[in-house]
């Protein structure tokens, strides 16, 4: 658990993340009222890098459910392992002989196996799937759901139940309720918009592309190698190129590739050819890249 805000800011850094003051405050917040935080914000800002500073800082498990259209309860939740199953009954089938053995009716028979029917539906055969992971497990954890926004709705009225009990349902077991609460963090890049439900039960940050101040102290801490004036140039040239009409606009970790790829082609200033050279590391269609070799002027200011 985190103390106060400046020890969530001083943890996360040394995590590997740089955050500012409202990112700091919402984390501290969230550990300890021990709510999901949902972080929104366009790709490439760092909303998983968050969550994965959040388990590193607050030294907790990492169990992650990365969503995707058509994602449902059972790959969330958990599933019987059914070959497992069906090569216990294999094993055992002489007792199951024996315990049916006499039995005057097939609907007495039946009834004798129900009552074993617990022995094949226990926690021995259970699969559990990201959800009930973090649920049981035994540890302090946190979990990501991961672009949540890509998943059908109906997942969401799933998860508002964990969210507001921290406890699963499970038929066959009964009720399975946190033996330690998690914490969770939502990431979504705004494809659809979310329930009003979901968003209640979660503290909530949005994420934007970084000012250049903060953009440069992310490239100083995570490429210490290169010159102040380089490091300069680069995010003075990326707050550019989001400027301009792109498909798509540069993220921090292309800033910090960007800045990588010079380093390793040796350039110590960013032109118009190393520009050139080195669009396709920082952007990622063809038709950006070349209406921006087109206009370096403005990219180089």
């Amino acid at each position: 658990m985190f103390d106060t805000i400046d020890d969530t800011a001083r943890r996360l850094e040394a995590a590997g993340y740089l955050p500012s003051r409202e990112i700091a405050t919402t984390v501290f917040l969230a550990d300890r009222m021990e709510k999901p935080l949902l972080v929104e914000g366009p790709a490439g800002v760092g909303k998983t890098e968050l969550a994965l500073a959040f388990a590193r800082a607050s030294g907790r498990e990492l169990i992650r459910l990365q969503c995707y259209e058509g994602l449902d309860e059972a790959k969330a939740l958990y599933e019987w392992e059914y070959a497992k199953q069906l090569l216990y009954t294999q094993l055992l089938r002489d007792r199951i002989g024996a315990a049916v053995a006499g039995a005057p009716t097939l609907a007495e028979a039946a009834d004798r196996i129900a009552a074993e029917g617990n022995v094949f539906f226990s926690e021995r055969f259970l699969l559990p799937r990201p959800v009930l992971r973090a649920i049981t497990s035994p540890v302090p954890s946190l979990l990501l759901i991961d672009e949540v926004d890509k998943a059908d709705p109906e997942l969401e009225a799933f998860l508002l139940e964990i969210l507001s009990d921290w406890a699963v349902t499970v038929p066959e077991l009964g009720t399975l309720r946190a033996k330690v609460v998690p914490r969770v963090v939502l990431t979504s890049n705004a494809s659809r918009e979310l329930s009003d439900a979901l968003r209640r039960r979660c503290l909530h940050l949005h994420l934007d592309h970084p000012t250049q101040a903060r953009e440069l102290a992310i490239v100083r801490a995570r490429v210490p190698e290169a010159s102040e004036a380089l490091a300069r140039q680069v995010v003075a040239a990326a707050a550019r190129l989001r400027g301009m009409d792109l498909r798509k606009s540069p993220s921090v970790a292309e800033t910090l590739d960007w800045a990588r790829a010079l380093l390793v082609l040796g350039a110590e200033v960013l032109d118009a050819r190393t520009l050139s050279d080195t669009l396709d590391v920082v952007l990622k269609h063809q038709a950006d890249a070349e209406r921006v070799r087109a206009r370096p002027a403005e990219v180089l200011g």
